[in-house]
């Protein structure tokens, strides 16, 4: 089986532990340069293993810590985006200096300030994420009908990030070992223990729903 690569740069890593771990109350960020994120849908597990294909079809092993914390992702409204709410978005720069959303997380109140601010991101080539306010919001434009438009503001800056109404629009929950099951999508952040894949965390979608971020 292959083994685990651990590719992630500096910046993405940062965003790794901030994004996911900070993002339920309670929950520590990990830190270390050989942190990965792992995209893709549970294979086997049993009490001490994960066995996940990631998006680019390899079959990764990953050991399964005791305690390893565990979220759910889910659904909710494009409605529930508030002013004031803090949010992170990864998005594609646009020609007019404008972020398309890829997906909005909602961040729980406790993790308000979670990450905060404008980063190189790796859903798609290319792509940012943005943790911060909402400061405004509007309709989007005519040709991203039913969408919304965000002014969103972190230190130091702001960007204005257009959310088309099929982007999906989540929040976290913390989940159970009972989400782990043959065919659950997953969003795992990863390292290496002492030569071994180790998952250090698993964000986990219900029912087939697959972790957008």
């Amino acid at each position: 089986m292959p083994t685990l690569t651990f590719r992630a740069s500096s910046a993405l890593l940062a965003a790794t532990a901030l994004c996911l771990g900070a993002a339920l109350p309670g929950v520590a960020a990990a830190q270390g340069a050989d942190t990965v994120r792992i995209r893709g849908t549970i294979v086997r597990v049993d009490a001490g293993t994960l066995v996940v294909q990631d998006r680019g079809g390899e079959v990764v092993s990953l050991a399964r810590p005791a305690g390893m914390p565990v979220s759910e992702v889910y659904r909710i409204k494009l409605s529930d985006i508030k002013r004031g709410s803090f949010i992170g978005t990864a998005a594609m720069p646009q020609p007019d200096g404008t972020q398309k959303a890829l997906e909005v997380v909602v961040f729980p109140e406790a993790a308000r300030g979670t990450g905060e601010g404008h980063r190189p991101w790796d859903l798609l080539p290319d792509s940012t994420m943005t943790n911060a306010t909402v400061a405004d919001l509007a309709s989007a434009p005519k040709s991203v009908r039913g969408g919304q438009q965000l002014r969103l503001t972190y230190k130091g800056g702001e960007k204005t990030v257009i959310v088309p109404p099929d982007v999906p629009v989540v929040t976290f929950r913390p989940g159970t070992d009972a989400l782990l099951v043959p065919g659950a999508k997953v969003m795992i952040s990863a390292q290496e223990k002492n030569g071994t894949p180790t998952a250090l965390r698993v964000t986990a979608g219900r029912d087939g729903f697959a972790p957008p971020m």
